[in-house]
């Protein structure tokens, strides 16, 4: 869409002229101060601060500055393209840099320059998408009509071209000979007018990632790449248990080693929340590298004492959740009750039940925990690879009290967040071992101390019950679902908890005229936090394989029955807010049964799945085939379609789309975090097998449906419908129904 750019009386625009002739235009928050720290590369030779997202040079370089943390999203790529675009750049001249975190003091408590800095949430595009494209607008506006008193001629006949000024006659200046001058002009106080979607030429086109070559190559520089020449290592031995206290220790055996220089324990800050404390009491090593810290902690001669959670299980909360559902006992909270599901039942031509189980699972990020950082009289300098620069901040300020404007946050490109790197424990230990210490230091976790030790997705069973009427209709839904909540201890309302489990819109709620659904907490103190998708990605399972078992039982194509939930094209109103447009959540489920040849479903030798889901103002939709010989199971295709609006950059969907098919089919192959006696049991790939290459698609075919209003949030899109497609192929090539992740040892059992 076209139009003017808006702001809130929060946020405005900013121009500064570089003392290099450099044009600088930024976004930042209407009540900070004027002083704004950028990256050096954008500041260049003007050492005055300013918020800012792009940098025009003398020599026709653009800078464009990326604000949020890139965790494999693409949004480093995307975000500057909306820029970009609406300013006519030359992309083949666009340089990207890093923002890092964007704060200043304002009398003691830190204003945030670039909004919300937040990566790796599906939120980045559709928060940023007006901002940026203004900013960009300003720079062209401001560089038009620099032309137009260079040229004589009025700004409205000059047209813009890849960095280029263009005269009615043909005369041309390139924006580098207009940035001095366009860095002096007044932006005016009307509406900057904003491109129509027809002349967008970067929008919509594809391109590949930024940092493709730099990763590709070894160049690109991740938290654990980077350096202070002095900073000692830290690793860490942790409790098994969050509760449990040290019974012994003897330090000698690790010192005797020369080059490790000391043995520090921490201990958890009962006071505060999840993420932003030591996340179980630890003994860190320190030594003068990696090698030697790994060396130290192996030494060591230390025994846990367990506290309370010594006697939990994950075995034991799974029997307490079938207790909870199998029970007449009131829910935690019923989340949404429609219509009347008792009444519905004396309608009953048929009934279907069915329970699902999901384990629990960890991030298994490939990037381990890790921070970098150097404590002075001057402030803090820390290299964190953090999905949320702000939460990392407020971590660092109250553990060492200094100022805003000197705690220095960069972030490099992360190896995969997942929701892991939204908490900062790491970033706790990493500051209260550097102060211990009084030298730069350099925190580092060993993979069994990153599976051992995580803010886990809980466990969660969903008891079903449908009621389909005579004409096959699905007239009464009942879902009950036990989890222990990743929001216990984090400040939210005991009747809020739900939130971080259950979606009060998931489908088919709004479908369905009498619909139910409960949610019942369980009590445990194994750690939870964010993850990909929740609460979307393990309630799409249940219900997508539930409505594939409405469909079986009906002796229906699947596809017939979820055409039929899904009802004629119209706008669902979401509570809340908002509604689900079915026409478009039909068109990509219609979309990848054709690709994937469904109408052969009951002929195929093979087996076909499909599932659809919708998150946030995106639909989603995978189809999947699969074989079987014996006992050995091929994922021999997989097609995805998702539609989230607006797509910035096509390639970097498919991209993202695929990478996230793939995460969701490898979670739902193999992995599970197991407790017992309160101990984590995986401590490696070896016993927390991630999918190899063999058990995966050779690749997998997406269709991006075009769209014209404002860009939906892709993050984890493609996400929850992936593993429920996938089991219900593979209950139409073997006639076995998984209802129990993991799958294949589920399968392998049934088989």
């Amino acid at each position: 869409m076209s139009g003017q750019a808006g702001f809130s009386r929060r946020r405005f625009l900013q121009v500064i002229a570089g003392t290099a002739g450099a044009l600088i235009v930024g976004i930042r928050a209407a009540e900070a101060a004027d002083a704004a720290p950028i990256p050096p590369d954008m500041l260049g030779d003007n050492l005055s601060s300013l918020g800012a997202y792009v940098r025009i040079d003398q020599d026709g370089g653009v800078l464009i500055g990326a604000r949020d943390p890139d965790t494999g999203t693409g949004v480093a790529t995307s975000l500057p393209r909306i820029i970009a675009d609406e300013l006519d750049a030359d992309w083949l001249r666009v340089r990207v840099v890093p923002l890092g975190l964007g704060v200043i003091n304002n009398n003691g408590a830190p204003r945030w320059l670039y909004g919300q800095q937040v990566g790796g949430t599906g939120n980045s595009i559709p928060r940023a998408w007006h901002d940026l494209r203004a900013a960009g607008a300003l720079a062209r506006t401001l560089l038009l009509q620099a032309a137009a008193q260079q040229l004589g001629v009025p700004a409205d006949r000059l047209r813009v071209e890849k960095g280029t000024v263009i005269a009615p006659d043909g005369r041309r200046l390139g924006y580098g000979q207009l940035a001095a001058a366009a860095a002096k002009i007044s932006p005016l106080p009307s509406p900057i007018p904003l491109k129509a979607p027809d002349h967008y030429t970067l929008i919509g086109q594809p391109a590949g990632d930024i940092d493709a070559l730099g990763i590709v190559t070894g160049r690109t520089l991740y938290s654990l790449d980077q350096h202070f020449g002095d900073a000692v290592v830290a690793v860490l031995a942790h409790s098994p248990w969050v509760d449990g206290t040290l019974d012994q220790l003897d330090k000698a055996p690790a010192l005797a080693i020369k080059g490790v220089l000391d043995v520090i324990e921490l201990k958890p800050d009962p006071k505060l929340p999840p993420g932003q404390t030591v996340i179980a009491p630890a003994v860190a090593v320190i030594a003068e590298t990696t090698w030697l810290a790994l060396q130290g902690r192996r030494a060591l001669k230390l025994n846990w004492k367990p506290g309370a959670s010594g006697s939990e299980s994950t075995a034991a909360l799974e029997q307490q959740a079938t207790s909870l559902l199998g029970s007449d006992s009131a829910p935690t909270t019923r989340v949404r009750d429609d219509g009347d599901i008792d009444k519905a039942r004396r309608k009953a031509a048929r009934r279907v039940d069915a329970t699902y189980y999901q384990p629990w699972l960890a991030h298994a990020a490939s990037e381990p925990m890790n921070c970098l950082v150097n404590i002075d009289k001057n402030g803090a300098l820390l290299y964190v690879p953090s999905q949320s620069p702000q939460q990392a901040y407020s971590v660092v300020q109250r553990l060492t009290g200094l100022a805003p404007d000197q705690i220095d946050i960069r972030l490099s490109r992360i190896g995969g967040g997942y929701g892991r790197r939204l908490d900062h424990d790491y970033v706790a230990e990493a500051v209260l071992l550097a102060q211990a210490i009084k030298k730069p230091l350099r925190l580092f976790w060993p993979r069994d101390e990153d599976l051992a030790h995580d803010y886990y997705r809980s466990g969660c069973v969903h008891q079903f019950s449908a009621i389909v009427d005579a004409k096959r209709h699905v007239i009464a839904w009942n879902q009950r679902v036990a989890s222990a909540s990743a929001l216990t201890g984090r400040g939210v309302s005991s009747d809020r908890l739900w939130t971080s489990e259950v979606s009060v819109n998931q489908l088919p709620a709004g479908f369905v005229p009498n619909y139910r659904s409960d949610w019942f907490s369980l009590t445990s103190s194994i750690p939870r936090g964010p993850h990909s998708g929740m609460p979307d990605v393990t309630n799409a399972f249940a219900a997508d394989c539930f409505i594939d078992e409405i469909a079986h039982a009906l002796k229906e194509d699947p596809l017939d029955t979820r055409l039929r939930l899904i009802g004629d094209p119209r706008l669902v109103p979401l509570q809340g807010g908002g509604a689900i447009d079915t026409a478009r959540l039909t068109n990509v489920l219609k979309l990848v049964a054709d690709r994937i040849n469904w109408k052969d479903w009951l002929r195929s030798v093979n087996g076909l799945g499909l599932a659809c889901w919708y998150i946030n103002g995106a639909y989603v939709a995978h189809a999947i085939e699969v074989s079987m010989q014996n006992d050995k199971l091929t994922i021999e295709r997989v097609v995805c379609a998702v539609d989230v609006g607006r797509v910035i950059n096509p390639k970097g969907l498919e991209n993202q789309v695929a990478g996230a098919t793939l995460d969701a089919l490898s979670n739902a192959l193999n992995p599970a975090i197991t407790v017992k006696d309160g101990k984590v049991q995986q401590s490696g790939w070896k016993d927390y097998p991630l999918a190899s290459m063999a058990q995966l698609p050779n690749s997998v075919e997406v269709i991006t449906v075009p769209g014209e209003g404002d860009p939906a949030g892709a993050s984890f899109i493609a996400m929850p419908s992936a593993a429920p497609a996938l089991a219900n192929a593979v209950f139409r090539v073997s006639a076995v129904r998984v209802r129990r992740l993991p799958l294949m040892k589920e399968w392998l059992r049934l088989l």
